[in-house]
């Protein structure tokens, strides 16, 4: 007999379907999320319209009754099915993708109600791939609009429909915040969503699309109301955390630098780094010493005062391309390291980190600090050197990509995280960074401290998504560039002048100019018709014999894109073509010349930050954007708003018009969009009732005001703090 184990057995899991998983994708888990997942259109299925009645070009709905149903081989199999309504009309049916099952339901004698456009064909009347089902004579007709909801593949409407229903019925939405909150004239949630879900067929549809009915409108307040309370407790959550009260001393390291500079501050500089220190130095409450006494602030790390308490900071520097974030961030970064505490700098590409990190050296060393680079490509003995370097304090900067945020980099004591380019990273990578650098301000005292942040962008947030979306955030703004640059002018150009565009290119080289070359793609796709880097390097290498013609691109090893870079800087090379790797921290301001191949594929932010590669010099400098037609209306626009100015603002204000606040914010990089249904702009009564309610909900209806965000954003409300 064999033996039996005793052995617990482990359940066995059933396997998802593809439409279950197709569903998860799309974050549909709860039966909350069913019900807020709103059609993107409907159509109309409570009425019939005689075949002979029915006009071609429109999209009806007819009945009757199968006289033919044959395959025919015309080419390629076709199934072809002819009815006739009651009327005595004839509608013939196409399918060019059918299966058995589907000339088993539309079999002679079998009566069918059928949904698609009419069109005149050589046969007659005709619908291709209608939408069809097999009826009796007394089917009722549908009472409400039949919905069609944003779906993936795998994910049938039928199914879809079913799963909303199901969910739309079991979900709780029962009213949770108190009588009068919610504007007057708008019905209850259950009411809206009921509504929209399922509305009767007299509704007007254009009250649908613009979402200006009060049942969108329900949904747009309770949506900002949700986001308002989010931001309201994370930034009251923030007031309760303490960090190092960061002052720099007199004589210190702060002014050391600024005497050091090979450049005076513009204006904008100086008033920003007075806010930045005022910030870190603004004190709070502090602890009783564990001696008694009070350690005075020193300038080696080791030496951090943690009796000096200050609330964290939590700011983000704005400027346009080439405005000098980078010296104001050094300058904050040595109020940190002159009051004995740590600093970490992360960029999101090696060669951005690159270019801060040379630039920081050539300030900070000479000073006698340390600073470590931590990135991928930084291994073995050299990665470990860094390390400890950062572990012992010895290192009092650290710059590097998300490799600071590794579980294996551990700080003596940081005192301020400065992020670069933030929305280039995720929601959850930006999470992942505060929580990591969380330290414990004194061993055996258990008083939980985090460092001041500092996030710097070149995207600059147009006031209102800044109050929106940040609601505990300062905001300092470089609102002038120094002096010197050149003016920047922007051609648009379709592909067909591309010969011509090379010949200027040719020109230009000539007289001793540098120029960039832009590409989208490293290698064919057969999905995108681009040229890519390669076929224009070798293009440009024939065309322009006797010049250097660099090729630079993501896939490139470390080492070998830094020694192109350092070839082009240095004026041997005299055309680089690139892939996107230098849209940020690439400065060589001799280069006056920068053509963006198929700039319609590019965001407006992109193609800005791009552009600022040049008119780092003195000399005028041209950025050519060469499109493929057509171009789409948001190509147009892009390409428009380039063209017709380099004011940063600008360019941020028309690209949140054109992309909207989620894809603006880098939000979309969470899989989360922060708002689905309301717009800032459209909706800015809604906002501001959203926004004057929810400090009182928070006050005087905790409970209620933590159901609602629970509701509406479940777990995402973590992403609102990032």
């Amino acid at each position: 007999m064999p033996e039996v184990s005793s052995s617990p057995v482990a359940p066995i899991k059933a396997s998802k379907s593809a439409p279950q998983k197709a569903m998860e994708k799309l974050g549909l888990k709860r039966d909350i999320d069913l019900a807020l997942h709103l059609p993107l259109r409907y159509e109309d299925e409570t009425r019939l319209t005689p075949i002979g009645q029915a006009r071609e070009g429109e999209t009806v709905q007819c009945e009757g009754v199968v006289i033919e149903s044959r395959v025919e081989l015309r080419g390629r199999r076709q199934l072809i099915v002819k009815m006739e309504g009651e009327d005595g009309a004839q509608l013939l049916l196409r399918f060019l993708h059918f299966y058995p099952s589907h000339q088993k339901s539309m079999a002679e004698g079998q009566r069918l109600r059928v949904r698609g456009e009419l069109r005149g064909g050589f046969f007659g009347r005709e619908m291709v791939h209608p939408a069809f089902r097999a009826v009796n004579e007394d089917t009722p007709l549908a009472q409400s609009l039949t919905p069609v909801y944003p779906a993936g593949a795998n994910l049938p409407q039928a199914y879809l429909r079913k799963a909303v229903a199901a969910g739309l019925r079991r979900a709780d939405l029962a009213e949770v915040l108190p009588p009068g909150s919610v504007p007057r004239q708008l019905p209850t949630l259950r009411e809206a969503l009921d509504f929209l879900h399922h509305p009767p067929p007299r509704v007007s549809l254009a009250t649908l699309e613009d979402h200006s009915h009060p049942a969108w409108q329900r949904l747009k307040f309770e949506e900002l109301l949700a986001q308002q309370l989010s931001q309201m407790r994370a930034q009251r959550e923030r007031a309760q955390l303490r960090a190092p009260a960061l002052r720099a001393g007199p004589g210190g390291l702060h002014k050391q630098l600024l005497a050091a500079l090979p450049f005076a501050l513009t204006a904008a500089q100086q008033r920003v780094a007075e806010e930045i220190a005022q910030d870190l130095a603004r004190p709070r409450p502090s602890l009783p010493p564990r001696d008694g006494g009070s350690p005075s602030p020193g300038v080696e790390v080791s030496s951090g005062d943690f009796s000096a308490l200050a609330q964290p900071m939590h700011r983000l520097l704005q400027g346009d391309v080439g405005s000098g974030k980078t010296v104001v961030a050094a300058l904050a970064a040595a109020v940190a390291m002159d009051a004995g505490w740590q600093c970490a700098l992360m960029a999101p590409t090696e060669i951005l980190a690159e270019q801060h990190f040379r630039k920081l050296i050539g300030w900070l060393e000479p000073l006698g600090i340390k600073v470590a680079w931590l990135t991928g490509s930084v291994k073995g003995r050299a990665r470990q050197k860094m390390l400890d370097a950062v572990a012992d304090g010895s290192a009092g900067l650290v710059v590097g990509t998300h490799a600071v945020i590794e579980d294996k980099v551990q700080f003596k004591q940081l005192g301020l995280a400065i992020v670069d380019e933030q929305h280039r990273f995720g929601v959850a990578q930006r999470l992942a960074l505060r929580k990591k650098l969380e330290v414990q301000a004194s061993r055996g005292r258990g008083q939980s401290m985090e460092p001041h942040m500092l996030m710097m962008s070149a995207t600059p947030i147009p006031r209102t998504l800044a109050m929106t979306y940040f609601a505990d955030l300062a905001v300092s703004t470089i609102d002038e560039l120094p002096p010197g640059r050149s003016p920047i002018v922007t051609k648009v150009f379709a592909d067909t002048k591309r010969l011509e565009v090379i010949a200027k290119i040719a020109d230009a080289v000539e007289n001793g100019q540098q120029v960039y070359w832009v590409c989208p793609l490293i290698e064919e796709s057969e999905t995108l018709d681009l040229k890519n880097a390669t076929e224009t390097h070798a293009e440009l290498s024939a065309a322009l014999a006797g010049h250097g013609v660099g090729l630079l691109h993501g896939r490139m090893p470390p080492a070998e894109k830094a020694a192109v870079m350092a070839e082009f800087s240095a004026n041997r090379l005299s055309v680089l073509v690139a892939t996107t790797v230098i849209e940020v921290g690439v400065d060589v301001p001799n280069a006056s010349l920068m053509v963006i191949e198929h700039a319609e594929r590019f965001g407006l932010s992109q193609l800005h930050q791009l552009r600022g590669r040049v008119g780092r010099g003195a000399v005028a400098s041209v950025c050519v954007l060469l499109y493929t037609g057509p171009l789409s209306i948001t190509g147009k626009d892009r390409l428009r708003a380039m063209a017709e100015t380099t004011d940063g603002f600008e360019i941020a204000r028309r690209d949140l018009d054109i992309r909207g606040p989620g894809e603006f914010m880098g939000a979309r990089q969470s899989g989360a969009e922060l708002l689905r249904f309301a717009d800032l702009q459209e909706d800015a009564p809604l906002l501001k009732a959203a926004r004057a309610l929810a400090p009182r909900l928070l006050d005087e209806h905790a409970e209620a005001a933590l159901r609602h965000v629970e509701r509406w954003l479940g777990g995402k409300a973590e992403f609102l703090k990032a």
